[in-house]
């Protein structure tokens, strides 16, 4: 009996030892886990700090060594030299308009427009159906006798890739090179003055639009 309650004890200590292992062994799991994790949340903070840290610095380098200014589209009457005029008459008439300047920038006009879905014309085109073109958005290019083949090479070009827009000549004309569109007009000398682009970029289809939208297309082609 003696042996037995010996035997018993032996096996309880036994048991007692190895759980007394887990225990430890789970601990000390626990242990390193939270290490682990603190350690990580140490790193990706000193990351995300530093990520800061040189974003801001090369915002603020950017901003001390950048010389350069934004650039803006030109907004309607900024450009050099153009004329603007308003309190244009809109109505639809019959016959010839005796316009004030020449091209005309607006005013009565005729019911159909031209075509200016980026036509050419080689000869001159009623300026009553011009003006309903100006009304619906687009730019009108004339040009004289003055004006260089080149130049008129140059500004067929741009026209041709432009819709709303149309060019024809004007022999009437006092400057080699005009752009008008509704209310507003530019008398140049040759094609390669960069207010031409200027000129397209704010006009065609621009905020002076009366008629935003309307189609240039459908119109007379001659």
């Amino acid at each position: 009996m003696a042996a037995k309650q010996s035997k018993n004890s032996a096996l309880n200590a036994r048991r007692a030892r190895i759980e007394e292992a887990r225990r430890q062994e789970r601990a000390r799991d626990r242990r390193n886990r939270l290490l682990a994790i603190i350690a990580t949340v140490v790193v990706l903070t000193a990351l995300v700090a530093g990520g800061g840290y040189l974003v801001a610095t090369a915002e603020d380098d950017d901003d001390q060594g950048s010389t350069e200014q934004p650039v803006s589209a030109p907004q309607a009457g900024d450009i050099e030299g153009e004329q603007t005029w308003s309190d244009l008459g809109r109505d639809h008439v019959t016959g010839d308009v005796d316009y004030a300047m020449t091209p005309p920038v607006g005013g009565d006009h005729a019911r159909a427009w031209m075509n200016c879905d980026a036509d050419v014309y080689d000869s001159e085109i009623p300026e009553e159906n011009a003006v309903h073109s100006l009304e619906h958005g687009a730019v009108w290019v004339t040009y004289n006798d003055a004006a260089t083949e080149a130049d008129i090479s140059a500004l067929s070009d741009r026209v041709s890739a432009t819709p709303y827009s149309l060019m024809s000549p004007l022999p009437s004309q006092e400057s080699p090179v005009v752009l008008t569109a509704w209310g507003h007009q530019l008398a140049l000398e040759t094609a390669d003055d960069p207010r031409v682009e200027q000129f397209f970029t704010a006009y065609v289809q621009g905020d002076q639009t009366p008629e935003l939208g309307a189609a240039c297309g459908g119109g007379l082609t001659q």
